[in-house]
């Protein structure tokens, strides 16, 4: 019988990732852990093999029943849903993986903000995380952590290009022009498919996964060259960004400069990841891939 791999999240980006890969490997018997056992997301999983969970990663005694004969788990939490609660959602999550007989932990995390800049910048989707990580670590749980890289995928969502009447479209971040690594959320299940088919390898690493590595006005250039539009880049100052009047600009401001000053090259990253999932997708192909939807942003 395939050992089974408990995936957290699996009707959400990364989770869903994560199930539609092993599933398509096939190595493993795949128990989609979800909140909406019934929604359409669940039933495709259950479609092509999985089992379905229902469950919240605030009931405890939902995660020990879901993970009961689980060779390995998959982990993630969503700050941008929970916010301050996903610190408890992590640890009722790292506890009953630790009280289960998992042998291999996955758990998306991320570096820490505020320690890598001595207190000065804060990026509670980063630092929470990284506080999980650490538990995880402290309870000798055997574990490797996934650094995922920003989304292609915001640019359909968080940063579409906007037209300013001036028949160009264009985005702005904090990020100057540092290199941004990002990704295509569907590829990275596909290294994590790989960290569970390798766990000696893995077990106690911390494994970046990202698709490309490029400054911001190249995702513009790439962005022009598939919509048939021309995209711009517009650097915007942190404070400016940090002031705007929505939900985690601050957060995301920061989030920027965190990347611009701390991190300017994940090159090893993406060799490791292309390495790892040789179908891992350049922004160009995602792009191109994805045309018909960026189309629509210019409609």
């Amino acid at each position: 019988m395939k050992k089974t791999i408990l995936v957290i999240g699996a009707t959400g980006a990364q989770g869903g990732s994560v199930a539609r890969h092993l599933l398509a490997r096939g190595n493993f018997a795949v128990r989609a852990f979800t909140r909406n056992p019934d929604s359409p997301a669940a039933q495709a999983l259950r479609e092509r093999g999985a089992e379905i969970a229902a469950g919240d990663l605030t009931d405890r005694s939902s995660l020990r029943a879901a993970l009961r004969g689980c060779y390995g788990t998959f982990g993630v939490t969503n700050y941008w849903e929970h916010f301050e609660r996903e610190p408890e959602h992590g640890r009722n999550l790292i506890n009953a993986v630790a009280g289960s007989e998992v042998e291999h932990f996955v758990f998306s995390s991320l570096p820490s903000a505020k320690m890598r800049s001595n207190g000065e910048l804060h990026v509670p989707h980063f630092d929470q995380k990284h506080q999980l990580e650490n538990y995880a670590r402290m309870l000798g749980i055997a574990s490797t952590f996934v650094h995922v890289a920003f989304y292609f995928d915001n640019f359909l969502t968080f940063f579409p290009p906007r037209n300013h009447g001036d028949g160009k479209y264009r985005f702005g971040f904090p990020q100057g022009d540092v290199p941004l690594a990002a990704v295509a959320v569907e590829d990275m299940g596909g290294v994590v498919t790989e960290i569970f088919d390798r766990p000696a390898e893995f077990i106690g690493r911390t494994v970046g996964i990202v698709g490309d590595d490029r400054p911001a006005a190249s995702y513009a250039a790439a962005l022009s060259d598939a919509v048939g539009h021309p995209v711009h880049y517009d650097p915007i100052p942190r404070e400016v960004f940090a002031a705007f009047p929505f939900p985690g600009a601050a957060d995301l401001a920061d989030m920027f400069e965190f990347n611009r000053r701390y991190i300017p090259s994940r090159l090893e990253d993406l060799e490791e990841s292309r390495a790892l999932y040789p179908g891992m997708q350049t922004f160009e192909q995602w792009a191109a891939a994805n045309r018909d939807a960026l189309a629509s942003l210019f409609s």
